[in-house]
């Protein structure tokens, strides 16, 4: 397993692996734009190949490109749609660019309005994205399931890939905190695997590609997306043992988005306590 971070590209997109190898990161997130403003960055030649040089010469294995927040592939408002649809393909263009395993999204929220016809919206929307982009994987995530946020069940990201076309591209990012918090049990091995199997089931085989490792301080079923460090929330460490050494998980990159000691993200600790957390688990599980 890929277990790394999400870190800042402040300064060029090389400078993220420097800080991932920093944190001891075999994997690392970044966004590719300024979270709080709607215009995409483009990265140059030059950029892009020192990025690559970065990368191929380090420990780190794997990179996830984080949309932005502000997307809303589902929104009513059709200037939102437009906007979420320039921003998306910038993302998933430079995640070709870069080499990233996948694009992660947040699907997009019905805003209290009707979910079907929300979902509708977003899987046209997100076509659109992968009909103007080449390449790069597009990871759906799971969400906590606040405020009409699209993708809280496993019925509603395998009707969000159907609305899509069922491209190929179009995968399953899981986050542990986002999944205790809408009410899917996966604190021991034997739940997990269940949630896991009904995940496939909804969603199609292969589809899982990525994950973030979070754990929850809202407690189950909440519905409410607030990431604790890991074994300081509801999940505990035995639940992130339990989700960091799941056998369908251990190729794949799982990032931490965890808030740190001092609420600038994982430390370098914390991401050998992962590692930790991990051959905990695969000894538990014999």
């Amino acid at each position: 397993m890929l277990i790394g971070a999400h870190v800042s590209p402040a300064g060029g997109p090389a400078k993220a692996i420097e800080r991932g190898e920093a944190l001891g990161a075999r994997s690392i997130q970044i966004f590719n734009q300024n979270p709080r403003a709607w215009k995409p960055t483009i990265y140059s030649d030059e950029q892009v190949e020192e990025f690559r040089e970065a990368m191929a010469a380090s420990e780190v294995g794997a990179l996830l490109i984080h949309a932005v927040y502000l997307l809303n592939a589902a929104s009513e408002d059709r200037d939102i749609r437009e906007k979420t649809l320039t921003s998306l393909t910038a993302s998933l263009n430079a995640g070709e660019a870069l080499g990233a395993t996948a694009v992660v999204l947040h699907p997009g929220s019905a805003k209290g309005g009707d979910v079907g016809q929300a979902i509708e919206r977003a899987g046209a929307t997100i076509a659109e994205a992968l009909a103007q982009s080449e390449g790069c994987a597009l990871h759906l995530e799971n969400t906590a399931g606040a405020g009409g946020t699209l993708g809280r069940s496993f019925d509603e990201l395998g009707a969000l890939i159907e609305a899509a076309g069922g491209d190929e591209r179009l995968g399953i990012c899981l986050d542990s905190c986002h999944m205790l918090a809408s009410g899917i049990e996966i604190r021991s091995a034997d739940a997990l695997t269940a949630a896991i199997d009904e995940c496939v089931k909804a969603t199609g085989k292969g589809r899982i590609g990525s994950l973030h490792c979070n754990d929850s301080m809202m407690e189950f079923g909440s519905n409410r997306d607030r990431h604790a460090d890991l074994g300081k929330g509801e999940l505990g460490a035995d639940g992130c043992a339990v989700f960091l050494s799941e056998p369908r998980f251990a190729d794949l990159p799982c990032v931490l988005e965890t808030p740190g000691p001092e609420k600038k993200g994982p430390t370098k600790k914390q991401i050998k306590e992962a590692f930790a957390l991990r051959e905990r688990g695969l000894k538990a599980r014999g």
